[in-house]
């Protein structure tokens, strides 16, 4: 079968669906990532056909106006920025993503690609599978990752009015940009005012979740081809070889923290340095502070944390005592996978989501967000994590579950039972 997998977002969005893609491309099927142009090296160093999206998500993410909206935790805000952006590129995403799905039978997507998926869908007669990261179906058993604070005793109707309340939120995002791609790139009729959600491109077809059921156990009310797979890694620390400069520094003294913020660009970089460095003093904690995307820096870095612009998760985060992150799903999974203690730093999105579920497992403390971020509360949640045993050892029984998992092998399973479907 050849799949096509749209794939938009950070890093962290887009990794899981290069794993999924491998796994399909390893059980026969002819596969084609279709992502932005700043992920064209990673996908093909995973052996998948690349097919390139205009725009760098990066540079969006790292505009100024982004910034500071992230930083506040404005979701609806950053929302509606990016869909003015999405409406520039609509059109070329139009014609972009034609040409990358024609000759295609079956369109595949999360959140990201679930509406120019959909476009495409409709406009090629192919069936769209929706492979998702974070719960999207709405449920009473918990609320959606946009209404994560909502009280247990609101009960399960506000529970599923909430998934309906986040569709609609992302939805209306991306209307504007979708019914422009919809009407003068694909020639096909604009979705409902409500959403693409009852498209007879999805009807009958399953559901992927590439989560662990460890870490959210499928829902009684969601039916049976609603499949949580597991978590979509790709595993590249056979392949990498850490600096020296590295390997002296974890072998100088007791295992250190990790801190990273991934794709989340900071305001002022060097004050949020400088913050977590300060923290670190406080509690005599050494670490390993990885600049990424959200450039920290500080000139005053102490012997006792070492700064690496990029590193594998999965090399990295088994051989530290914790992990301080921005709660994106893809470091949420590698967290929790490596069996230590996160201190979740959410910002926006479902990263405070992932931060209270932490939390709710006893596998980390409570989130702080990032705007009520201090020295002090870091500092407390930090030692939290590195001394509590109960929560050590919880999160490497979590951990020891995850790593005994086959995401990907078992989502590829379905989709071989639809292909056999569809061919028969």
């Amino acid at each position: 079968m050849r799949i096509a997998i749209l794939a938009t977002g950070s890093r962290g969005d887009v990794e899981p669906y290069i794993a999924l893609g491998m796994g399909l491309q390893g059980a026969g099927h002819a596969v084609r990532l279709v992502t932005h142009q700043n992920f064209e090296a990673l996908v093909i160093l995973h052996g998948l056909e690349f097919w390139p999206l205009a725009g760098n998500v990066q540079e969006i993410i790292q505009s100024r106006e982004m910034c500071e909206l992230l930083e506040k935790g404005k979701f609806l805000a950053a929302t509606f920025r990016t869909s003015a952006i999405l409406q520039r590129a609509a059109l070329q995403w139009a014609r972009e993503g034609l040409a990358a799905c024609r000759g295609m039978d079956l369109l595949l997507g999360g959140i990201g690609g679930l509406y120019i998926g959909l476009s495409l869908a409709e406009k090629l007669g192919l069936p769209f599978l929706q492979a998702y990261l974070a719960p999207f179906t709405p449920t009473q058993a918990f609320p959606s990752f946009l209404f994560h604070g909502l009280p247990a005793w609101l009960g399960v109707t506000l529970n599923r009015l909430s998934h309906h309340y986040t569709r609609q939120i992302i939805w209306q995002g991306f209307r504007s940009a979708d019914s422009l791609s919809r009407r003068k790139g694909l020639g096909v009729p604009a979705a409902s005012f409500w959403g693409p959600y009852n498209s007879r491109r999805i009807q009958g077809l399953p559901v992927l979740y590439g989560f662990s059921p460890s870490v959210i156990p499928p829902p009684p009310d969601w039916d049976t081809d609603t499949h949580v797979t597991g978590y979509w890694f790709i595993d590249t620390a056979a392949d990498w070889t850490p600096p020296a400069a590295l390997m002296d520094f974890l072998q100088a003294g007791p295992p250190p923290v990790y801190i990273g913020f991934g794709s989340m660009s900071a305001r002022k970089p060097a004050e949020t340095a400088d913050l977590v460095v300060q923290a670190l003093r406080s509690i005599n904690q050494r670490a390993i502070l990885l600049s990424g995307w959200s450039g920290m820096h500080t000139a005053d870095m102490p012997d006792s944390v070492f700064m690496i612009d990029s590193i594998p998760h999965s090399w990295l985060f088994p051989r530290v005592a914790a992990v301080v992150h921005h709660g994106g799903a893809g470091t949420t999974a590698a967290g929790l996978r490596a069996g230590v203690p996160s201190v979740v730093i959410p910002f926006f999105a479902d990263q405070p989501f992932w931060g209270r579920h932490v939390a709710r497992l006893g596998v980390g403390p409570e989130p702080v967000s990032r705007r009520q971020l201090t020295v002090e509360r870091l500092a407390h949640a930090i030692q939290k994590a590195v001394t509590d045993q109960t929560m050590r050892q919880r999160a490497a029984g979590l951990g020891a579950k995850i790593q005994a998992e086959d995401g990907v092998g078992r989502a590829v399973a379905v989709v071989r039972r639809l292909a056999e479907r569809m061919a028969a």
